[in-house]
């Protein structure tokens, strides 16, 4: 199929990556299906086989897509605002209980799937990247030391929610996101990371 920007493939790609999150999210990965997701999205199953193949395909795309979104982390003049809104963002997700079955669900097809668990590694070191410009202007500033590793500070700053999140199966809100936060910023500060 050849692609037409805006045309009729943007919008056949746009209705099955949004299915195929939505697929996701109610039955999970190990019933997630081209059939499935080619009738949520209101195209035809051989649509989407000529197009993507398989259901790891369409994980891949969906991720490549939400990566390439354009998601820059904020700018609130502190990398102590910075942080804690990082780490709302994904508090805020996690508490909702329909925003995280997305993620939950790529996180579990993950350990089922070779493909989803390399797009969804792409997909996380992309982030962590864009995240770290907050460190850069940090240190740019002059609010953390020039040593400072900053993947590893955003690392340390989130790690710890989706850790209750997905391990421990404990809430997570704006006090745990900004304890999270103020910890790695310590650990930063203290040139731990």
């Amino acid at each position: 199929m050849n692609a037409r920007p805006g045309g009729r493939s943007a919008r056949v790609r746009d209705a099955v990556l949004s299915a195929v999150y939505d697929e996701l999210a109610e039955v999970g990965y190990p019933h997630l299906t081209v059939d499935n997701v080619a009738g949520r999205a209101g195209v035809h199953k051989t649509t989407v086989y000529r197009r993507w193949g398989s259901v790891d395909a369409i994980l891949v795309d969906a991720l490549d897509r939400t990566a390439a979104s354009g998601w820059r982390p904020p700018d609130t003049g502190t990398v102590e605002g910075d942080l804690i809104a990082v780490t709302t963002e994904i508090a805020l997700t996690f508490g909702d209980p329909h925003e995280r079955l997305v993620p939950s669900a790529l996180v579990a097809a993950a350990f089922q799937s070779a493909v989803a668990a390399e797009a969804m590694s792409a997909y996380y070191a992309a982030r962590h990247r864009a995240a770290a410009e907050l460190v850069v202007r940090a240190v740019e500033r002059g609010e953390l030391p020039a040593t400072v590793d900053p993947v590893e500070v955003v690392r340390a700053a989130c790690g710890p929610l989706f850790y209750r999140v997905f391990i421990t199966r404990e809430p997570v809100d704006a006090a745990v996101a900004e304890r999270c936060a103020l910890a790695a910023l310590a650990a930063a500060r203290a040139g731990v990371i």
